[in-house]
């Protein structure tokens, strides 16, 4: 960027935008303005080792912001996060970390997701914690747009940019996210997803999904007074997904980016709120590893490491 002052546009995801799809083609330009997407003429899943991490949710449920919020967090609070060296998209991950990062700062959230191809980041992210039970750990994040991801309802099916994901066997975390304000016509489309998992032979386990009610600030606050405040507003918006949850004791959570006002016609962020990614951020590192972001140890691990550093 020539001006450090001068203002990002929103980040967008879209393919007439500055950000690109991946593209195969060897011209210089492309490669630079290009975003790892996946090639939908493919099954083929790479980078198996990865830890997936599947969002799910309707168009404008958030999951876009939540994703470069946390992503943010990630990198900003509590660690270093960069693209897997050796993939092929590793050049094409950082522009669009930049993006993100940049637009997140400047208070831009990013658009919609691009309809028929499936966003994926792969990650490696090292937690800033000096105990070794807290090592780093590769993380693949996936983006479908909410127009796609809805293509199951009434008994649909998956196209198979996104199925491919659902029918393989590596390791996946889910995150459903449904919005404040429309939390109560998600119910059907969230237990049909759930039923979907199922029927691909996903196990519903309380280390692998989170439901998340995103924009939790139009509530009129930033947290919520009790926990149980968060379960009531489920049970009275999602009956059927509370009772689903409820049943496999599954996480819930809500989330909140901060002050978000309208401006010229577009959302930007007055006000960066951190905390509820802090919180998101730590449940997947531990779902995931088993052990919490700020881990010390017990008493003899401490001193073990002392003596080791």
């Amino acid at each position: 960027m020539s001006n450090e002052n001068e203002e990002l546009k929103p980040l967008s995801l879209d393919d007439s935008e500055t950000l690109k799809p991946l593209s195969i083609d060897t011209n210089e330009e492309n490669q630079r303005s290009s975003v790892p997407l996946s090639k939908t003429a493919t099954n083929e899943i790479k980078n198996r080792d990865s830890n997936f991490v599947f969002f799910f949710g309707n168009p404008q449920s958030g999951k876009s912001v939540i994703l470069s919020s946390l992503l943010y967090h990630l990198s900003s609070q509590v660690g270093v996060l960069r693209p897997i060296i050796g993939t092929p998209n590793s050049q094409e991950v950082q522009t669009l970390l930049y993006d993100f990062y940049e637009n997140i700062r400047q208070g831009y959230l990013p658009e919609r997701t691009t309809v028929g191809k499936v966003l994926e980041i792969d990650l490696v992210f090292e937690p800033n914690n000096k105990s070794k039970k807290v090592p780093p750990v590769n993380l693949t994040f996936l983006e479908a747009s909410g127009e796609d991801l809805r293509a199951i309802r009434r008994g649909g099916n998956f196209q198979s940019h996104i199925s491919k994901y659902l029918s393989s066997n590596v390791p996946l975390t889910f995150i459903i996210v449904t919005s404040y304000d429309t939390a109560d016509q998600d119910d059907t489309l969230i237990n049909e997803f759930l039923d979907e998992l199922e029927r691909k032979g996903k196990n519903l386990r309380p280390v692998n999904i989170i439901l998340v009610i995103s924009k939790w600030d139009l509530s009129g606050r930033m947290d919520v007074e009790s926990p149980e405040e968060l379960d009531n507003f489920v049970t009275n918006n999602l009956r059927r997904t509370s009772q689903r949850f409820d049943a496999n004791e599954l996480s819930k959570t809500f989330y909140t980016i901060g002050n978000v006002e309208s401006r010229d016609g577009k959302q930007k962020i007055t006000l960066l709120n951190l905390d509820t990614a802090g919180v998101l951020s730590n449940w997947l590192y531990e779902s995931i590893t088993g052990y919490p972001l700020d881990y010390e140890g017990t008493f003899w691990e401490r001193i073990k490491f002392s003596f080791t550093n």
